[in-house]
């Protein structure tokens, strides 16, 4: 019986890695990663560019520009998602990992799955808003510092995930 090679990275040293970067980021910007402050950036580039009148009347657009007066896609976090992207893409390339279809449990559909996954996205979205950042900056960065913030975070990701996968392991099993 052939055994299929494993084509990840030990998880003990790619968390390593992952530290390293962390420590990296903070050492030369002076904060943490994070993905939510890029994804903010490009909505509020595309609004400013869009709906250049709506950007100016509505409060969170004309606080967000008036702090900062350089334009948004010039953020660092913006190239980091754009690294993050295209490091993904040539990692799934270079290991032959990157194939293009759903991959969902066998009772349910392709349609549902990106539904579920859409839905998902959205409110994983909405809470970063709502958190002023998303989990990677919470609690990522925030258990690097020693933050007990962080730590709270991080086990509130878990807990939840761990807690409503019961109500929707039938979405992939």
């Amino acid at each position: 019986m052939k055994t299929k090679q494993n084509q990840y990275m030990n998880p003990y040293l790619a968390g390593f890695l992952l530290g390293l970067v962390l420590l990296a980021a903070i050492f030369i910007t002076g904060r943490g990663l994070g993905a939510s402050g890029a994804i903010k950036s490009a909505v509020i580039t595309a609004v400013n560019t869009i709906a250049p009148y709506h950007a100016e009347n509505s409060e969170f657009y004309r606080n967000y520009n008036a702090s900062h007066p350089n334009h948004p896609l010039k953020s660092w976090l913006f190239f980091e998602v754009i690294g993050v992207l295209i490091g993904g893409f040539m990692s799934g390339l270079i290991s032959g990992r990157l194939k293009f279809k759903v991959e969902h449990g066998p009772r349910i559909r392709s349609k549902v799955r990106l539904v579920m996954a859409l839905i998902g996205g959205m409110l994983f979205g909405i809470g970063a808003l709502f958190a002023r950042g998303c989990t990677s900056g919470a609690a990522l960065s925030g258990m690097a510092v020693l933050s007990l913030g962080g730590f709270i975070t991080m086990m509130a990701i878990f807990g939840t995930g761990y807690a409503l996968a019961f109500f929707f392991r039938r979405f992939w099993l």
